[in-house]
């Protein structure tokens, strides 16, 4: 033995399951309710003390806590699953907006955690606290070549809040509080505590050998170590404050003031509606934003910003929450007669993709919430009635379609029909998430919400990846609302992995209504779908897949029903039934860019009429 080396006597002879024991009861102190799990070897001494802690009440061994288990074999399907329970935990079972909950993802080795990668980005990027417990080899074992290693620790990059390579436990009697330590910080780090910056972290944690359980007890509970974190004070603007603005009911009514509309992205809350409301601002609120709705949302927005006479005449946006649909949205954000106000609550960063913020808050002013920045009078009404203008202009197109149609064998439906009967059949005590690229932006025109439902999109990066896998997480953290999603077919196949659940698993209430265009019809609206580069757009853009999805949904024992015309919408949509099933409608995208035009210009003349009159 070397002089001044320290010697450790293992105290349990099983340190691996020991730790991972400990770690399960400081993730269950410390408010973590969910465990997503995917099946690895080197992850077993977690997988044996979670599965301890999901047991039912009465059979769970002595010093075990109660966690809710969720296994799926594709890591990056748990990780969106993981983000689904995050974003449903925010909304529970009433109408009061809270803090997300951190929801962990254990995963083992190598490209296990590699897969992790997509919902980090997506959980970054929205503020989301997932907790990723990602198994490893010992120190003596890593750039030895030893199977199913590589270099973890850092894998994420900026896209964490905190990463803590863990070394193997030995059994120091001191190794338990170390590790409820270094658990409290990741629950802080995850949770935005001390900095209001709420996002996901990487706890990289090694095992040796042993990594099944001997005949060793449960630890007893224990605070030792345990840090509870005094949550930062978070201003009411965000969706976890919402506090209601105090109006002064004169304040609308005076003439004078600016020109002014809110503008609710993705994630603003509550508040958003209510400054609007309290000002009379238009509220141009995108379906994620927790705002759409109310007497002052204007559904048709994105196309009468192009109107002289009303996106024309703006000179003031207060932007809450994080805008990503609509162009004409940041062409207005980015023009030089018009001051932006960015409320931003969280984090370091805020909104501000077109650099022309003149301010940006922390919280509304006192003057913002109690209704003292009114518009010049007639504003408001001005975007109601061209709202409601578009609104019949819109629908007078697509009734047309749908009444020529209707004799023709093999109709499908276009993609602002289907987003039209969804946005009908979800209530307010639903819940809908949406898929990027078109249902999004087709549910953002043609959702006439007075109360809307629970509308939850993976807007942080907008990609389509996890989308089933996040709905199915959404359904199971919210089990009393009926939950409906919409999302187009590449969407779909690109995570259609999301659809497998074993049977030991809870069961899940969802209905997937997917609009299947056979292909990425949204290309066909920007520059590539434009006429004259259309020799490559099939193969490149269009990709059509030519996919049964009815024989994959038959594959994973899911209920499938295929619409194709208008008139069965409506009853498919309705009735979902128990369990998770598919509707798939036929959508047709060989027009898509045609009818966007065309409805377009039939909303600028129709608002012209009304507006000249």
């Amino acid at each position: 033995m070397m002089a001044g080396v320290p010697t450790t006597t293992a105290l349990d002879p099983d340190p691996a399951t020991a730790a991972a024991r400990v770690i399960v009861q400081a993730l269950a102190a410390l408010g973590v309710e969910d465990v997503v799990l995917a099946p690895g070897s080197r992850s077993a001494p977690l997988a044996y003390a979670i599965a301890d802690a999901a047991r039912p009440d009465g059979e769970r061994p002595a010093g075990a806590p109660s966690l809710r288990l969720h296994v799926r074999v594709d890591e990056r399907s748990a990780a969106f699953l993981a983000i689904g329970l995050a974003r449903a935990s925010a909304h529970g079972d009433g109408d009061q907006v809270q803090a997300p909950r951190p929801v962990a993802v254990v995963t083992t080795s190598g490209t296990a955690v590699a897969n992790l990668h997509p919902a980090v980005l997506e959980a970054h990027h929205s503020g989301l606290p997932l907790l990723l417990l990602t198994a490893d080899r010992p120190h003596e074992l890593r750039g030895t070549g030893a199977n199913q290693t590589t270099d973890q620790v850092g894998l994420f990059a900026g896209a964490v809040r905190l990463t803590v390579d863990v070394p193997a436990p030995v059994g120091r009697s001191d190794e338990a509080r170390g590790l409820r330590r270094t658990v409290s910080r990741a629950v802080a780090a995850a949770t935005g505590a001390r900095t209001g910056d709420p996002g996901p972290v990487h706890l990289d944690l090694a095992f040796r050998e042993p990594l099944v359980p001997g005949d060793s007890p449960w630890p007893a509970p224990s605070t030792a170590g345990l840090t509870v974190v005094q949550a930062r004070h978070v201003p009411p603007s965000s969706t976890t404050g919402a506090v209601p603005a105090v109006a002064d009911p004169t304040a609308p009514a005076r003439r004078g003031g600016v020109p002014t509309v809110l503008v609710a992205g993705d994630g603003a809350g509550p508040t958003a509606r209510r400054l609007a409301e309290a000002n009379g601002w238009p509220l141009l609120a995108e379906p994620s934003s927790g705002a759409r709705g109310g007497s002052h949302a204007i559904a048709a927005y994105r196309l009468l910003l192009a109107h002289p006479l009303l996106g024309g005449a703006v000179r003031r946006v207060v932007v809450l929450g994080r805008p990503t649909l609509s162009r004409p949205v940041q062409q207005l954000l980015a023009r030089e007669d018009v001051e932006v106000i960015v409320v931003a609550p969280r984090g370091a960063d805020w909104p501000d993709a077109p650099r022309n913020a003149a301010d940006v808050l922390l919280e509304p002013p006192a003057r913002m919430r109690q209704g003292r920045m009114p518009a010049p009078a007639g504003w408001l009404d001005s975007w109601h009635t061209a709202d409601a203008t578009a609104g019949s202009a819109i629908d007078e197109v697509l009734d047309g379609l749908d009444t020529g149609r209707r004799s023709r064998s093999g109709t499908r439906v276009t993609g602002q029909a289907l987003a039209r009967v969804v946005a009908q059949v979800s209530g307010p005590d639903d819940a809908l998430v949406v898929g990027s690229s078109n249902p999004v932006r087709d549910l953002d025109l043609m959702a006439r919400w007075d109360t809307p439902p629970v509308v939850l999109a993976n807007r942080g990066l907008a990609g389509i990846d996890g989308t089933v896998s996040t709905a199915v997480g959404a359904a199971l953290g919210l089990p009393t609302r009926r939950v409906r999603a919409l999302l187009g077919d590449l969407t779909f196949l690109h995570d259609v992995g999301g659809l497998l659940r074993g049977p030991l698993e809870a069961p899940v209430h969802l209905q997937l209504v997917v609009a299947n265009d056979d292909g990425g019809s949204i290309f066909a609206t920007l520059e590539p779908g434009e006429p004259a580069r259309a020799d490559v757009f099939e193969r490149v853009f269009g990709t059509p897949h030519g996919a049964d999805l009815a024989a994959l949904c038959a594959g994973y024992g899911v209920r499938h029903t295929r619409v194709s015309d208008v008139d069965g919408l409506l009853p498919a949509l309705a009735s979902p039934g128990p369990g998770l099933s598919v509707v798939e409608v036929r959508v047709d995208r060989t027009g898509r860019r045609a009818l966007g035009e065309r409805i377009a210009a039939e909303v600028a003349q129709a608002v012209d009429a009304v507006l000249a009159g």
